[in-house]
């Protein structure tokens, strides 16, 4: 090596030490930073350039150190397995958060004011008539406490129908963000590739990048391909949402009622409930495969009733207040109408339904006189104070295919689901922690480690200077004796 080889030999070392400093200072400043992935300049020994032969002179050291690149410390496994349980986690965040809200609403622990407690003293008033037949009061006390449990279903149905109607309206939401954040990737790529066309270094891009597509996850249960290019395809149910600088758009089809969600099983025909559906925006015919995520969370709680009590979260709650209510107006009315007034008039239906409603919101009491209620097995006035049929009607409450054993199977259903969602969703949340944490011990910033390279690069670059120096010194003393 010559005495000016040794210069540029120096001099590259400077180079590529101070590149080496300036990353470690991007990391250091980026410690604190959310979505932030180490990175280390690659130093690479560079060959001598005079090919050795016979007649070369050349030492064959090398001339010196070059950056050939800075390397994004990231782990395509771990960033994978970060969204496969980002996806996980919100699915099953949403429906937990449905079941809680729904089992408040409904009001069960209540046990003032629940429709338990409604039935309960119906049923007590009910049973104090067919011992007190004649007793005016405790007639106006059955018609009191029945349209009591009727208004109770109504407006716990009213409620279901609000929370169903808010999460819709959430859905929609989410998936303008979901629209929102594809178009963002996309740009990213169309913004890294051009960098790399540069050879410029994107490595912070493509960190705001992973964090979109990990939004995206969390939203439908987004996967990601890398391509040649350095671009992601993101993919939503086996079809790309993002490809290269394009991003398909999605929307929501389907119901827009909740009269529309849940049907008209009681219909001839039968009317199914219509779903709410996420579907391709151009092409509303074909319905975007989302099995995970916020959205396919939403979808869930959405989704229409299934006979076998598999469908949505609050839909399957109407059916069973409709359930409720159909059973209470069948089964009262079945045992009253066998039934006689004080006066011996025939028993009539105690409840009847409004046209064009589900059970539980049509709901209504038909007898406005105390009167008429039929408490007695005879029609021989002088029977008066029978009160068979009302005993009979008190009887409903321990009827194990009655209303009161319907509501308190519905409630004790709701109570495992949610439960059981509950706890997936603690289990889906730990899991994603999990993988975060592994994913931050890869590529986050350690200042420890990021201070002991600071030391080396600034060693080494103080080495450098020193052989610069020495060279100067021998150029010097090579100058003088040519004196």
């Amino acid at each position: 090596m010559s005495t000016f080889s040794g210069i540029s030999t120096a001099l590259s070392s400077l180079v590529a030490q101070r590149q080496a400093l300036d990353v470690t200072s991007q990391n250091v400043a980026n410690a604190n930073t959310v979505g932030y992935t180490r990175q280390r300049a690659t130093l690479v020994a560079s060959p001598t350039a005079i090919n050795p032969s016979m007649f070369s002179t050349a030492s064959g050291v090398g001339d010196g150190v070059r950056v050939t690149g800075v390397a994004r410390l990231a782990d395509a496994f771990l960033d994978a397995q970060v969204r496969s349980t980002t996806s996980g986690a919100a699915f099953h965040a949403v429906r937990a958060t449905a079941y809680d809200t729904l089992e408040t609403s409904l009001g069960e622990l209540d046990t003032d004011s629940s429709l338990s407690a409604g039935m309960n003293d119906m049923w007590a008033a009910w049973g104090d008539l067919s011992n007190h037949t004649d007793q005016a009061a405790t007639r106006t006390s059955v018609l009191d406490r029945s349209a009591a449990v009727v208004d109770r279903i109504g407006a716990l149905y009213q409620g279901v129908r609000t929370q169903w109607t808010q999460a819709r309206d959430q859905t929609v939401a989410l998936v303008d963000q979901v629209n929102s954040t594809a178009a963002t990737v996309a740009d990213l790529n169309r913004r890294i590739l051009s960098v790399q066309s540069l050879d410029g270094n994107a490595n912070e891009l493509m960190d705001q990048r992973d964090q979109a597509v990990t939004t995206l996850a969390g939203l439908v249960g987004a996967t990601a391909q890398t391509g040649q290019n350095g671009t992601l395809s993101v993919l939503v149910g086996g079809n790309a949402i993002v490809e290269g600088s394009s991003a398909r758009p999605v929307r929501l089809a389907g119901a827009t009622s909740f009269a529309a969600a849940t049907g008209a099983a009681a219909a001839v025909p039968p009317v199914a409930g219509d779903p709410v559906r996420l579907v391709w925006a151009d092409r509303p015919t074909s319905t975007v495969g989302v099995t995970g995520g916020s959205v396919a969370g939403q979808l869930s709680v959405l989704a229409p009733p299934d006979p076998a009590g598999g469908g949505g979260v609050l839909t399957e709650a109407a059916a069973r207040l409709d359930a409720v209510a159909a059973t209470l107006a069948g089964q009262v009315n079945a045992v009253h109408r066998t039934g006689f007034t004080r006066t011996g008039a025939a028993g009539g239906d105690v409840f009847t339904f409004a046209a064009g409603q589900p059970p539980a919101l049509g709901l209504r009491v038909a007898i406005t006189d105390g009167a008429l209620l039929a408490a007695s097995g005879s029609a021989d006035p002088a029977a008066a104070l029978d009160g068979r049929v009302a005993d009979a009607v008190a009887a409903l409450s321990t009827s194990t295919t009655g209303p009161q054993a319907r509501w308190t199977s519905a409630v004790v259903e709701l109570g495992n689901r949610s439960a059981s969602a509950s706890a997936r969703a603690t289990v889906s949340e730990d899991a994603r922690a999990a993988a975060a944490g592994q994913q931050t011990s890869n590529a986050a910033v350690d200042t420890d480690e990021e201070t002991v390279n600071l030391m080396a690069y600034q060693r080494g670059y103080q080495a450098a200077a020193r052989v610069l120096s020495t060279i100067d010194s021998v150029l010097d003393s090579l100058m003088n004796m040519a004196r």
